[in-house]
């Protein structure tokens, strides 16, 4: 069953974020990820949301290849690189 992980970021420090989005080109390919859509939340239609906030939708084979990358050395130590630079938020959706 396919599963997706979705991201949203409130970035704070461009420049020290960008060193963690250039440690994670290619990675999530690696476990099987396709990214399905990036962008920034134009307006909130119903509820409360930041609007500038970035979400990110990945799909993965399967629950086990999402949380393989998430649980990565590699992307390990790029989240530490985004430590101060933003406020992130990763959900596991199974579909």
């Amino acid at each position: 069953m396919p599963a997706y992980i979705v991201g949203t970021v409130r970035i704070s420090d461009p420049e020290r974020f960008a060193e963690y989005q250039k440690a994670i080109v290619g990675l999530s390919e690696r476990f099987g990820g396709e990214t399905v859509m990036k962008g920034v939340v134009a307006e909130a239609l119903d509820g409360a949301a930041d609007v500038g906030e970035r979400v990110v939708v990945s799909r993965y084979p399967d629950a086990d290849s999402a949380r393989a990358y998430i649980a990565s050395a590699e992307y390990q130590a790029a989240a530490a690189l985004r430590e101060g630079a933003a406020q992130v938020v990763l959900r596991l959706i199974e579909a």
